[in-house]
C-alpha cells in the first residue's frame, strides 16, 4: 500500500510539471491574439459620409444610395472587404442641422475618406445665402477634423438640381431653382479651390432628369440608383487616390 501511495505521488508531481511547462510555452508564444485584433482594426478603411437626403438616399434602397455604391466600388476596385461606412445624413437637413448632428456624435478623428454634400435644403427653404457662406466652411473644417486634420481625405460633392424633376417642374419658384443651385455650388467650389480640397461636380447629371426620367427616383424628386451610380463613377477615382 505504501508503494502504491508513493507511485501516485510521483505521478501527480510529473503531471503538474507537464502542465506548468505547457502554460509557460503558451504565455511566451509569438502569436498574440490582441496584436492580431489591433492589426485587423488598423487595416480597416473608414468612410464617413455627411449630408442630407442626397446622402441618405431618399426613395432608393439602402444599398442604392451613393455612399453604399461608393463603398461597393472601392471593394471591387481594391479586392478588399476592409471598408467601414458611417453616414450622418437625413432628409430635410440644412447646414445648421448637419452641424448640430455632427456635434452630437462622438466621432473618431481617424477617418480615411469623407464625403460632404449639403446645401439644397438651405436653398429650398429660402434661407439667407449668407447662412451657407457661414456654415459650409464650418462643415468643411469639421470634416477635416474627422480625418485627423488631413484635408486630402475630403471630397466635397456639388448639389444636384431638382429643377429637372417632375416635382421641381411644378415648384412655384421653379425659375429660381437652377440659378440659386449654381450660386451655392459656385461658392462651395471656390472655397474648396482656395484650400486645395477635392470638389466633384455632379449637378449636370441631375440636369438630365427630364430628358432621362430613369435618373429620377420613384418620388419624382430625388436621384435614382442609376443617377447615384453615375455620381460614383466621378467620385471613385478621387476616392481611390485618397485611400492609397
Amino acid at each position: 500500500m505504501k508503494n502504491l501511495t508513493t507511485i501516485l505521488f510521483i505521478f501527480i508531481l510529473l503531471s503538474c510539471a507537464k502542465n506548468d511547462d505547457y502554460e509557460y510555452v503558451f504565455n511566451n508564444s509569438d502569436d498574440n491574439p490582441i496584436d492580431e485584433i489591433d492589426d485587423i482594426q488598423d487595416s480597416i478603411i473608414s468612410i464617413l459620409s455627411l449630408g442630407d437626403s442626397y446622402t441618405i438616399g431618399q426613395s432608393v434602397c439602402e444599398t442604392c444610395r451613393f455612399p453604399e455604391q461608393l463603398k461597393d466600388s472601392l471593394i471591387s476596385s481594391t479586392q478588399s472587404n476592409a471598408f467601414d461606412l458611417k453616414i450622418i445624413a437625413q432628409t430635410g437637413w440644412t447646414t445648421t442641422n448637419l452641424i448640430n448632428a455632427v456635434n452630437n456624435e462622438d466621432l473618431e478623428s481617424n477617418y480615411d475618406l469623407i464625403t460632404l454634400l449639403i446645401g439644397v435644403n438651405n436653398q429650398y427653404q429660402h434661407l439667407d445665402f449668407s447662412l451657407y457662406q457661414s456654415e459650409f466652411p464650418q462643415l468643411v473644417q469639421m470634416a477635416i477634423s474627422a480625418a485627423n486634420g488631413n484635408k486630402d481625405k475630403l471630397i466635397v460633392i456639388s448639389i444636384p438640381d431638382y429643377a429637372y424633376t417632375t416635382f421641381g417642374q411644378q415648384d412655384y419658384f421653379y425659375d429660381t431653382i437652377s440659378p440659386e443651385i449654381d450660386q451655392y455650388n459656385a461658392y462651395a467650389e471656390n472655397y474648396c479651390e482656395s484650400l486645395d480640397i477635392t470638389y466633384v461636380y455632379i449637378t449636370d447629371i441631375t440636369r438630365l432628369g427630364i430628358e432621362q426620367p430613369e435618373l429620377v427616383a420613384s418620388d419624382g424628386l430625388h436621384p435614382s440608383e442609376l443617377a447615384y451610380s453615375k455620381f460614383v463613377e466621378r467620385i471613385l477615382p478621387h476616392a481611390l487616390e485618397k485611400i492609397d
